[in-house]
């Protein structure tokens, strides 16, 4: 499935939608879009994982170095209404304690 991500904008929030299957093939897109985002964002940087159907361990590396550039940029990163398969992941891999995980934006 591919993937679709959206941002938007405001003035103390970037909200980056994803939706579709986050891996190997479709995680650089997710990078990219996040590691654009984060410099210039004029708050939190929010991640809605709503949409996401899989994600494997690229897709939580790449996750992952968002949180490590959004501390580096001193903005907050936050995973929105992750979806069931992906919360899943996270706490099977004990990140749900690493991330701040909200269930609404």
């Amino acid at each position: 499935m591919a993937l679709n991500i959206e941002r938007k904008v405001s003035s103390d929030e970037t909200v980056i939608s994803v939706a579709g299957d986050v891996d190997l093939y479709t995680s650089p897109e997710l990078r990219k879009a996040v590691l654009e985002a984060v410099p210039g964002a004029a708050g939190r940087v929010a991640v809605d994982l709503s949409g996401v159907n899989y994600i494997d361990s690229s897709g939580i590396a790449t996750l992952v170095e968002g949180l490590r550039s959004a501390h580096k940029h001193d903005k907050a990163f936050v995973l929105v209404t992750p979806s069931p398969p992906v919360m899943q992941v996270l706490e099977l891999s004990k990140l749900d304690n690493v991330f701040e995980v909200r269930t609404t934006s």
